[in-house]
């Protein structure tokens, strides 16, 4: 189980333990990782990072989008909250590059209005939905969720949005819709590095019809009480906290529901490496890493104690249910 970034475009390379050799050759990371070595390589990304924190918008600086507390069971986790400048800086977005930094440097370019949500496939009530009006669907929430990666990092973020089954229950569903589809935007003109080879165009991502349904996935257009930043999916985006982060996709422009399994990027990219589920599990390694353990952005450095990776990323009492009698080591 893993979980990667997203797409790169260039001869921009990625450190070869992130993703599968066919995705990082030639790129930069691989370049800084021979010429210095695996520390010098982390330590350069971790201090491009530490200095684009400096320059990006704090809170206040966006739109503010306030949302109440959410009596969805499980919504609130009591830990510390990952600071914004951390949040907002040290992201996973290829279409805007394959370093941490490189999203919050580029995603400037992102032209977030107007913007629709179409959504189609077997519904009765397929619709395209504009911004302004999924904003209006329910009422905005505060969630504070943990967001767990593949690389072994995690965040402690509030998002807000409400529950992704608010929308779902209004397009209605036919018997036969078992998955969702989830299609983010894949525009050249305003995302620098989709083109490339690394992964299909566009980023896609599935859930199972019960796991969208369920309460905890979100539908997000702010965190910090603001709206989204770009680089962490402006306008809308899916949250799923169980699941390791790159399920959560970003800047949605189309929901399908589908019969059968989706394809989705990074499972098409490594099948051996990212499964379909990508449910956070402890028990169950990357073919090159464990993912026993984890580390918190922002918590005394680098070189900080890791912690240990929770089942369902603390969510097992919320969801576990979903999976009863499946073999969550078959089951990715």
């Amino acid at each position: 189980m893993l979980i990667p970034s997203r797409h790169d475009g260039f001869n921009h390379p990625h450190a070869s333990e992130i993703t599968p050799r066919s995705v990082y050759e030639g790129r930069r990371d691989m370049l800084r990782w021979m010429a210095t070595g695996a520390a010098g390589a982390a330590l350069a990304s971790w201090a491009g990072r530490e200095a684009l924190a400096q320059q990006v918008a704090r809170p206040g600086k966006l739109a503010a989008l306030p949302g109440a507390k959410s009596a969805v069971a499980g919504a609130v986790a009591m830990d510390k909250l990952t600071d914004y400048k951390d949040a907002s800086t040290y992201n996973n977005y290829y279409e805007f590059g394959v370093d941490k930094a490189d999203p919050a440097r580029n995603a400037h370019t992102l032209k977030t209005s107007p913007w629709t949500v179409e959504v189609e496939g077997l519904v009765n009530k397929p619709r395209k939905f504009a911004i302004e009006d999924l904003l209006k669907l329910s009422p905005q929430e505060e969630r504070i969720y943990r967001l767990r990666c593949v690389e072994g990092w995690s965040m402690v973020i509030p998002w807000v949005g409400y529950s992704l089954a608010e929308l779902i229950k209004r397009v209605e569903p036919q018997g036969s819709a078992k998955y969702v589809e989830f299609v983010t935007l894949a525009d050249k003109a305003t995302m620098p590095y989709v083109g490339s080879r690394v992964l299909d165009w566009p980023y896609t991502e599935g859930l199972r019809l019960d796991e969208a349904m369920h309460p905890l996935t979100l539908l997000a257009f702010g965190m910090y009480g603001e709206v989204l930043p770009n680089q962490n999916g402006a306008p809308v985006r899916l949250v799923v906290p169980w699941k390791y982060g790159f399920k959560s996709a970003k800047s949605l422009v189309k929901i399908r529901f589908v019969e059968k399994e989706p394809g989705t990027a990074w499972n098409k990219a490594a099948a051996q490496e990212y499964g379909f589920y990508s449910n956070v599990n402890p028990n169950v390694d990357h073919p090159r890493w464990s993912q026993a353990t984890e580390r918190r952005i922002g918590e005394d450095g680098l070189f900080a104690k890791k912690r240990k990776t929770l089942m369902f990323n603390g969510y097992e009492q919320q969801v576990g249910q979903l999976y009863a009698g499946m073999d969550l080591k078959k089951n990715y």
